[in-house]
């Protein structure tokens, strides 16, 4: 089984079951992104939503970002791969990425602060995300 597939099924026991299927392909596209990580949040950046993306980053509370949000910021070609790959609509993939993306953006920056060259590591987020899904090991 590799790490995507065991991401996926320790996420397969909690209530968001569109998530779980969504998580295992969300990593493969984050590593992928135009500009990886940096490109991710230039992204918000660019569509307004600095602030939203700045507090997924830093220490504190996450801002909630809605799907309709996501939608305006994220590159479309991202969000139609996730949509093949999973077998949902578009829709219902920027529906669980609003709930995911702040999850695992905060999880992969701990510091408050974005590395060069960071990227999303299945390895690394396979600990950090345990309690995603109700799971408590």
């Amino acid at each position: 089984m590799s790490l995507l597939d065991t991401l996926a099924s320790m996420a397969g026991g909690g209530q968001q079951g569109g998530s779980a299927a969504l998580l295992p392909a969300l990593i493969e596209q984050l590593n992928k992104y135009p500009g990886g990580l940096s490109g991710l949040i230039a992204s918000f950046q660019q569509g307004g939503l600095g602030e939203i993306i700045a507090s997924w980053i830093g220490q504190g509370q996450n801002l909630p970002v809605s799907a309709d949000q996501l939608g305006r910021v994220l590159d479309p070609g991202v969000v139609e791969e996730l949509a093949a790959k999973t077998g949902q609509d578009t829709g219902s993939v920027l529906g669980a990425l609003s709930a995911l993306l702040p999850q695992l953006v905060d999880k992969v920056t701990p510091d408050g602060a974005v590395q060069p060259g960071q990227s999303f590591n299945p390895s690394d987020l396979l600990a950090s995300l345990s309690g995603l899904f109700g799971n408590r090991g």
